[in-house]
């Protein structure tokens, strides 16, 4: 098994208002999560919060602790979120497995031991992983795509018809909250009019875009806006201070997950679009 960790240092507003394009980059872009037998693993300072991906081809892979946790396990004190986003798999929670196919989300709970396979070498899963501290065990829940809470919001009119399909809202967390977001053909913002909840960090996984589509995603203060511009199965760090936007060339899914003081979804600081620069 390969390890791919790195982590990120928090960034407060000014310093960020500060940076050119490849330090934006280096501190909020996250690329090359999906690496063929690889787990790839990103720590972030941010509520502590960890972002990565786990491809497994032939062989299963197991999730390892990283220094910076200081424990013996991945879980010891943590709860974790997983979104297949590839060919049908399965996830070994302590001896009993869960078969995830593509969007389907598995909630595992403080304490266990998670391994990751593929049905199919030639097209294997895409596990898209969350993870945040957690004080207490919560019972580890499989929710199929079909199961998730849809909201159905936004017009064609507007660019931004979409689907929200809301995770963990009907399960137990100690503090994260994870859901999708599908943009029905022709909508390609996401978003917008835009928010800020400082009670909690964000990040984004943008997918289900074409290989030559990219998407505008926005962030900062909301007086103080920067873009980066974001590839199929890329990943982006928004911190509390932050917007968080997009604008798509095409249309597009994206993964959303949070973790801070918090679960609940509704509780946003909303930005008046007119204040925006």
């Amino acid at each position: 098994m390969t390890l791919d960790f790195t982590s990120r240092n928090a960034i407060d507003p000014a310093a960020a208002a500060a940076m050119d394009t490849d330090r934006l980059r280096e501190n909020f872009h996250l690329g090359s999560l999906f690496k063929a037998g690889t787990v790839s693993l990103v720590y972030t300072h941010y509520d502590r919060m960890v972002v990565g991906g786990v491809v497994p081809v032939g062989a299963v892979l197991e999730l390892p602790p990283v220094k910076p946790m200081g424990t013996a396990s991945f879980l010891e004190r943590r709860e974790l979120v997983v979104v297949n986003i590839g060919g049908t798999g399965a996830v070994d929670v302590s001896g009993v497995s869960y078969p995830l196919g593509t969007r389907d989300m598995l909630y595992v709970g403080l304490g266990e031991t998670v391994t990751f396979s593929s049905d199919d070498p030639g097209r294997p899963a895409k596990f898209y992983i969350l993870s945040a501290p957690a004080h207490r065990k919560c019972p580890t829940v499989r929710i199929g795509i079909d199961q998730a809470k849809r909201l159905d919001l936004g017009s064609a009119e507007t660019s931004n018809e979409r689907s929200i399909f809301q995770f963990t809202t009907t399960i137990e967390t100690c503090q994260l909250v994870a859901g999708m977001t599908q943009l029905a053909k022709g909508s390609v913002w996401n978003t917008m009019p835009a928010h800020v909840h400082d009670r909690r960090m964000e990040a984004y996984l943008y997918f289900d875009l074409p290989e030559d589509a990219r998407i505008f995603h926005f962030m900062g203060e909301p007086s103080q806006t920067r873009h980066l511009v974001m590839a199929k199965e890329e990943a982006v760090i928004s911190p509390p201070w932050s917007i968080h936007s997009g604008c798509g060339t095409a249309s597009y899914a994206f993964i959303w997950a949070m973790a801070g003081d918090n679960i609940d979804y509704t509780d946003v600081d909303k930005v008046n679009l007119g204040d925006m620069r």
